[in-house]
């Protein structure tokens, strides 16, 4: 799937803590960052459940002065951003620390992107658009399937437009990742079977990604094959904490794969979705990822084969497209064993609202790297097939 000629980078963090109880070395690992008075980027959910003052005690036994900012919405946006750094200058912080899922560390990578480079973020929307680096860095991961702790990736909602900026910058990725499945037992069900859906989008859309390298692909199948084999279990019981270290490495590998490779039209149609009817990312993801499977079949059927026996499917004496057929089967039936919603109208999507959204999709940076390219017309009736699928 490369392209001949072409050089390609490859970006993750400096250091990734992995296993259960890493989430201890917080402090030091900001200590060890030059970190003097953190910013704590977090949601409400995590100061409910009492997490956000336990990694605080946790970051100032370390000697790390913390200011909480709850302030990060599901699908963060401008204003959470502006919030924060508001917040940041207020109180003299020179680090951030961000503790949750995606929204809390997306939030974070705006709020340090405007603080090392000021103005708006929207002034960032884009492909590496700032110039400055941002403060010291440190992401504590809750869950297991955006990979925000460690890609180079910021998707922040447009209060003006609902539309969501993906902000893409190497620049923000963070210094530090931070993956303890002890931090992801408290995930419900469901989070568990959205957040896992969006990992394996993100394995399946980089495998398939017009600059996939081995590289990310050798990432891109490992966390497939993860996924299959533990998110069921995830789902089942929460405490299972195999399962759950399982899934953060399927989450990790996933990120490293499009983190490089990027995506395609599922995320540029689901940031639609977030940003119209501020739906759940892992969800609307999991939603049209075989519709859109179904639609770049064509393009390369023996990379949906590759994946069709990551996930375990018998493939032998087959054709490239039946195989690539049983992937579509596979994703669609894991999608159905761990409870996600059936379509796009169980979510409450119009189809009034279709054609805007598809006007959007086809403005998002993710589907430059899709492998089929697809006019307005396809991809309103790629969001049609989703609405009734």
């Amino acid at each position: 799937m490369t392209i001949a000629n072409q050089t390609f980078g490859f970006f993750t963090p400096t250091v990734a803590l992995m296993g259960a109880g890493c989430a201890q070395e917080t402090g030091a690992q900001a200590k060890a960052l030059g970190a003097v008075h953190a910013l704590l980027c977090t949601d409400v959910g995590m100061v409910k459940l009492g997490l956000a003052e336990k990694m605080k005690a946790l970051i100032e036994n370390a000697g790390v002065k913390v200011t909480v900012f709850d302030g990060a919405e599901p699908n963060p946006t401008d204003r959470n951003v502006h919030d924060g750094v508001t917040l940041y200058r207020s109180r003299g912080c020179d680090a951030i620390i961000t503790l949750g899922g995606g929204s809390a560390h997306d939030c974070g990578k705006g709020i340090g992107m405007v603080i090392g480079n000021g103005g708006n973020i929207r002034d960032y929307e884009g492909l590496n658009k700032t110039s400055k680096p941002m403060p010291p860095f440190l992401a504590i991961n809750t869950t297991a399937g955006t990979a925000a702790e460690m890609t180079r990736f910021c998707i922040i909602t447009n209060t003006d437009t609902h539309v969501k900026m993906a902000l893409v910058d190497w620049r923000c990725t963070p210094n530090i990742a931070i993956n303890d499945p002890l931090l992801m037992v408290d995930m419900p069900p469901s989070l568990t079977a959205a957040t896992g859906m969006d990992a394996l989008t993100h394995a399946v859309e980089a495998y398939v990604s017009t600059i996939a390298t081995p590289i990310t692909d050798a990432c891109a199948l490992k966390a497939i094959s993860l996924i299959a084999h533990w998110l069921r279990p995830a789902v089942a019981c929460g405490t299972n904490i195999d399962a759950r270290d399982k899934m953060a490495y399927a989450e990790y590998l996933a990120g490293m794969a499009f983190n490089n490779a990027s995506l395609g039209y599922v995320h540029a149609m689901a940031h639609q979705l977030g940003g119209f009817y501020n739906l759940p990312h892992g969800v609307c993801n999991a939603v049209l990822l075989p519709e859109v499977c179904e639609f770049n079949l064509i393009a390369c059927p023996d990379r949906f084969g590759d994946i069709a026996v990551a996930l375990g499917e018998n493939v032998v004496g087959l054709s490239p497209v039946a195989a690539a057929e049983k992937a579509i089967c596979a994703i669609r039936r894991l999608a159905k064993d761990v409870g996600i919603p059936k379509n796009l109208t169980a979510l409450g999507v119009r189809e009034n609202d279709l054609e805007i959204m598809a006007v959007n999709a086809k403005k998002d940076a993710c589907q430059l790297t899709n492998p089929r390219t697809a006019t307005l017309g396809q991809v309103i009736d790629i969001f049609k097939a989703a609405l009734v699928a």
